[in-house]
């Protein structure tokens, strides 16, 4: 996706923009009375998380301010200057995730990465694709470790890839390989010095017992992992993801999780459990900004794993998933409260 020059260029942005996080806001509000531009980053005690200067949102704020939209560029900066989640690609794993954790360790913060490649991923719908085998996978995921290396990091590991052997729409016949490939995964990320791992464990409007997660999250290792992750690109209330995760906790040994609060800020749309109700829907904003001061011991973070801006799939009018969509990021801003 990205070479090594544009991760030159953005640990040079980084160096130039470290002074601010000193003065970044601490009030968790995801508005802001800043100019746009290049954001900065947030302050330690609240968000620890890498803000990528040269992000999508942040592109699109200095676009939307050369063409004289300087309301609507003060709306998407609400996104750009949060840390997001960065999604690992296919090509280049190595240098990605050296390039994220690098800038983030000049800037005195630590990344927040997505690992999305396992075998058969999505079950074929809007995000299919994933490594081609066991082998490929793994060789993939060499790339991550070797990038990552010393440097701190917070993975969110394999979105889907639980919940999918739950509710069945994985085929049988790789069920056993995913489980070894999720624990291997697991334990290959916990040897890195300075990196924590979420497995993810859907949300409450998909598995809704978590009793049918607590078997597959202790058979993909979550006794090493450092928890498990709730509601990624999905719009359920943080209410309901922390007392689901609450449940769930208990099940596997009381260990920590996350929410992805990113899009969830009006909740769910109208429709129930619609199977495309997850996909584009209107009329959703922005949720709880990034931080670690959830007030529950039990929640080690909201965070944005899902990246506000960016489309979940060919539905309702969107671009492909994960093409930035400008118009649906300026509406999840103007909704945020």
């Amino acid at each position: 996706m990205y070479g090594n020059t544009r991760w030159a260029a953005v640990g040079a942005l980084v160096v130039l923009l470290a002074g601010c996080s000193a003065n970044g806001d601490d009030s968790g509000k995801g508005g802001s009375d800043r100019a746009p531009g290049r954001p900065g980053q947030r302050p330690k005690s609240v968000a620890p998380y890498w803000v990528n200067p040269d992000s999508r949102a942040a592109r699109q704020v200095l676009a939307y301010d050369k063409e004289g939209r300087a309301a609507d560029a003060r709306t998407v900066d609400r996104i750009a200057r949060q840390p997001v989640a960065e999604w690992i690609g296919v090509d280049d794993p190595q240098g990605e995730a050296r390039g994220f954790t690098e800038a983030a360790a000049k800037a005195d913060r630590e990344a927040l990465l997505v690992l999305y490649d396992i075998p058969h991923r999505d079950c074929g719908s809007y995000s299919k694709g994933g490594a081609a085998d066991g082998n490929a996978y793994r060789a993939w995921l060499g790339g991550v470790l070797k990038g990552i290396g010393d440097r701190a990091a917070t993975v969110v590991l394999e979105p889907d890839a639980l919940p999918h052997l739950v509710d069945r729409c994985t085929p049988r016949q790789f069920q056993e390989e995913r489980y070894a490939l999720l624990t291997e995964a697991v334990g290959k990320l916990k040897a890195l010095p300075h990196t924590k791992v979420y497995l993810d464990a859907g949300n409450p409007h998909w598995i809704k017992d978590p009793r049918a997660m607590a078997e597959p999250l202790r058979r993909a290792g979550i006794d090493r992992a450092d928890g498990f992750a709730l509601n990624i690109s999905n719009y359920q209330t943080t209410e309901e993801n922390a007392a689901y995760g609450r449940k769930l906790s208990g099940l596997v040994g009381g260990k920590p999780f996350v929410v992805d609060t990113s899009r969830n800020g009006n909740g769910p749309a109208p429709g129930g459990d619609d199977p495309e109700n997850w996909c584009n829907p209107p009329g959703r904003a922005l949720g709880t900004p990034p931080t670690t001061r959830t007030h529950d011991p039990l929640i080690a973070a909201y965070l944005w794993i899902k990246r506000p801006g960016e489309s979940d799939g060919t539905c309702k009018g969107g671009p492909k998933a994960g093409a930035w969509w400008p118009s649906y990021a300026l509406k999840l801003a103007s909704g945020a409260k």
